[in-house]
């Protein structure tokens, strides 16, 4: 192989694998699609022209047809008057007439037939051009689903797992604290506000049941009529022991024996 050869072979190669990667599948797809539908004017005109052609022809064969019936009717009229000159001269223009009109008719044949297979033709392109318009379409969606997967697929590879997998982990304890923080201090408050509650509404009923127990004893003559009826009082500080109205009842109870 020549040098010459060689560095043609370079070159060719060098371009086609350039135009093949700025080459753009969609945008050719979508330019045949164009050329294709552009060539359906054209052959809508060519199918036009072979047409007129065979309406011409059957034009000039019915005004042959009519040019023989009239050149007969006067050659009969010319041999009634005896005039045999102006039949001679009409059959030489009836000789004419049926010569042009037969071969106007082989035309005509000829351009009716044509007329079919340019309609045909015209017919078949179309539907090819529908078909082949289908198939780009399809190439052109998988032509975007693929460059949509390239483009995903780079940007997983310039994707740092594990860089962004601790950044992400660190996020998520902060926030698990935050949220663990949150809580147990809404607990907590909760949780104090309840005992306090149920610890006043017990103080209250052990107030209620107290007083109640006094007053039966006080009904029954255990108390006697002189003493007032003590009652279970909370003391400054929130709080009063079971223990000190059982011991005024005893020192109670202990000074009306003595009496």
């Amino acid at each position: 192989m020549g040098l010459w050869q060689r560095i043609t072979r370079i070159f060719r190669a060098s371009t086609g694998a350039a135009l093949d990667k700025i080459e753009n599948p969609e945008l050719v797809l979508q330019q045949t699609i164009r050329d294709m539908r552009d060539r359906v004017p054209e052959l809508n005109n060519s199918v036009a022209q072979v047409m007129a052609t065979e309406r011409l022809l059957a034009k000039n064969r019915e005004n042959l047809e009519k040019q023989v019936v009239e050149l007969d009717s006067k050659i009969k009229a010319s041999v009634k008057l005896g005039r045999d000159d102006i039949a001679t001269a009409y059959i030489g223009q009836l000789q004419q007439a049926q010569v042009d009109l037969e071969r106007t008719g082989a035309q005509l044949e000829h351009a009716e037939l044509a007329s079919k297979q340019a309609l045909k033709a015209r017919d078949n392109y179309v539907l090819n051009m529908k078909k082949r318009t289908a198939e780009a379409m399809q190439l052109i969606s998988a032509s975007k689903q693929a460059k949509l997967q390239e483009q995903l697929a780079q940007t997983m590879e310039t994707f740092n797992i594990g860089d962004d997998a601790s950044t992400f982990q660190e996020v998520r304890e902060k926030i698990d604290r935050r949220v663990a923080a949150a809580e147990a201090k809404l607990q907590l408050g909760s949780s104090s506000v309840d005992a306090q509650m149920q610890d006043i509404e017990r103080e209250a009923m052990d107030i209620q049941l107290q007083d109640k127990l006094l007053e039966y004893k006080q009904q029954m003559g255990l108390l006697g009529s002189g003493s007032p009826a003590p009652s279970k009082q909370i003391s400054a500080g929130g709080e009063t022991k079971d223990g000190d109205v059982l011991d005024q009842v005893i020192e109670t109870e202990v000074s009306e024996t003595n009496h």
